[in-house]
């Protein structure tokens, strides 16, 4: 689908705007490095490591035991954001750049972060459930360690993507690519073989992320709004910040400039007075619904904001 901008000015424009993905990985990353500050501060300290864990990591993590549950229910969403080896980062990290990017691109940016929480959100139940539902796991559940991880949000993204465009090629060099389907099922394949082992938690875990990502799209494609109220949320704390005054001010901003500046102009022609302000409007509805759900005249008022260099 081509845009009409180039890419030099579609990237100028865009890069202001706020990102989903790289939200959630720079959270991931500072959630990374403090856990570690204070792992390096329990080492150097001359503390046990097995202090570290029961002191302050594990009360971050999902713990399999219902009792342990209930002092810190907060888990649910911490856990996702954890990660204690450098390897399970970085690894974490990559796919939701992939996957996160790629869905992003085709649908905007707006659900990102709701599919993400509630893939994490509906893997901690999961976990939950199957290590205190079979008892071959409850007599054993001493042995089993918390979840940690965004692996089930980042499943929940990742079947998002797929299930958007399954046909999406990654890899291009192997032969015209990998369909995306076909990568998705190999990592569903890898968790359900888990089940199998003292690690079913997490197998099933991660598939319920993913069937919560399914879940998601198909029902943003019957105009259900799932995420509507996490931004809502957002928007309300965000007006919590900003006097109202100074909104009044910015709209009737916003109106002068857009609507009613148009001294030099000829009568009678259409012509667009470019503003920032509409600019960073119409790279919002980008984000939120994607290049697609833009009208023409939107599309030729960003290429004139291209091309006046905004």
């Amino acid at each position: 689908m081509s845009t009409g901008l180039s890419g030099r000015g579609f990237s100028k424009l865009s890069a202001k705007r706020q990102n989903a993905v790289f939200v959630l990985m720079v959270i991931c990353a500072l959630a990374f490095v403090l856990i570690n500050f204070i792992k390096i501060s329990y080492f150097l300290g001359g503390l046990n490591m097995e202090a570290y864990r029961s002191n302050f990591l594990n009360w971050l993590l999902v713990p399999p035991g219902l009792s342990q549950l209930v002092e810190r229910p907060w888990s649910f969403i911490t856990y996702m954001f954890v990660h204690d080896g450098v390897w399970h980062m970085i690894s974490n990290m990559l796919w939701l750049w992939a996957f996160g990017f790629i869905l992003q691109d085709l649908t905007g940016s707006r659900d990102i972060v709701p599919i993400f929480l509630y893939g994490g959100l509906v893997g901690a139940l999961a976990f939950v459930l199957t290590v205190n539902g079979f008892a071959v796991l409850r007599n054993n559940i001493a042995g089993i360690a918390p979840m940690m991880g965004a692996g089930s949000a980042i499943m929940a993204v990742a079947v998002a993507t797929t299930v958007v465009s399954p046909g999406y090629r990654i890899f291009p060099m192997l032969h015209g690519g990998i369909p995306l389907w076909v990568l998705t099922l190999v990592f569903a394949a890898i968790d359900f073989a888990t089940i199998a082992s003292a690690g079913a938690g997490i197998g099933v875990a991660h598939l319920a992320g993913g069937l919560m990502g399914f879940l998601y799209i198909k029902a943003m494609d019957r105009g259900a709004d799932w995420g509507g109220w996490m931004h809502r949320t957002n928007k309300w704390i965000g007006d919590l910040f900003e006097p109202s005054k100074e909104k009044e001010k910015q709209a009737a901003r916003i109106r002068q400039e857009v609507f009613y500046e148009t001294r030099g102009q000829q009568p009678f022609k259409k012509s667009y007075n470019v503003t920032q302000q509409r600019v960073d409007e119409l790279l919002d509805k980008i984000n939120q619904k994607g290049y697609s759900y833009l009208t023409d005249e939107e599309k030729e008022y960003l290429r004139r904001a291209s091309s006046e260099g905004l």
